[in-house]
């Protein structure tokens, strides 16, 4: 990936962020049918929105990109021999969507051979996107301006702002061993914005379980450029998916990372 490269693909990005939210209001902002993908089994929301989100996004990328990979939520792997994948979550966040929150988002990863290297995190409702555009320079763009995402890396540990959910996932009894972290989570996780607020310096730590690679995938490469850390609970490479944990320096990563141990016992 050089430089020109780069510019290629965040142009891309960036107009399709525009697309997606004209996308939304024009076709989308109207009732929708939710279905149960677990079918009584517990409660795993997909709407009718979700789907024509993603057929719209494999529709732009293939006019540009015809002969890459594209991963999706909905629809499954694309054949391909390319060196590039796409990987789409069409909205992230489907309950906030279903309640009618503000907070869900479209997310989208270039991943070049497996790996994420530019992602895009677009919220029609809020009327903002995040982006990185290279792998140390994100922004946020928001009322026709920018901003540049970096993380606040001067807030110590005794003073963090700690967001978390566990989406079902983490049992009581192994809530129970990790009594010490508990006590610090004192803010809500609201998906990829909360990702999103830690780019920009709002948050300093976000702890969530069960993430597929669609949830994830397009936040690293925007956090990386952030100057965050990111990795999984037993502090392996993100681009696994699953338990994540992100802090806004090394010191306060780990520190957590120890906090979170016993409960992968």
């Amino acid at each position: 990936m050089d430089s020109k490269s780069y510019r290629t693909y965040s142009n891309f990005l960036k107009s399709l962020s525009f697309k997606l939210t004209r996308f939304y209001y024009k076709k989308l902002d109207k009732n929708f049918v939710v279905y149960n993908k677990l079918k009584g089994k517990g409660y795993d929301p997909v709407t009718t929105s979700d789907k024509a989100f993603e057929k719209f996004i494999r529709k732009e990328i293939k006019k540009k990109f015809p002969t890459h990979q594209i991963i999706g939520e909905e629809f499954g792997k694309s054949k391909s021999k390319s060196e590039f994948s796409w990987v789409i979550d069409p909205i992230d966040g489907t309950r906030s969507y279903v309640l009618g929150n503000p907070t869900w988002s479209n997310l989208i990863s270039l991943n070049h051979k497996g790996s994420p290297v530019l992602g895009l995190a677009n919220f029609p409702k809020l009327k903002k996107f995040y982006m990185n555009i290279n792998k140390t320079t994100a922004y946020v763009y928001e009322n026709k301006k920018k901003r540049r995402l970096k993380v606040n890396k001067k807030i110590n540990f005794k003073n963090i702002k700690l967001a978390a959910a566990f989406h079902g996932w983490l049992p009581i009894h192994k809530q129970l061993k990790i009594k010490k972290f508990l006590n610090k989570m004192h803010f809500p996780c609201f998906d990829a914005l909360t990702y999103a607020q830690l780019a920009e310096g709002r948050v300093d730590v976000v702890v969530q379980c069960a993430n597929k690679i669609w949830d994830i995938h397009p936040l690293i490469p925007i956090i990386n450029a952030a100057g965050g850390i990111i990795t999984t609970w037993d502090n392996k490479d993100p681009v696994l998916a699953g338990n994540i944990v992100v802090s806004n320096n090394i010191s306060n990563h780990l520190k957590i990372l120890k906090l979170l141990k016993p409960a992968l016992k």
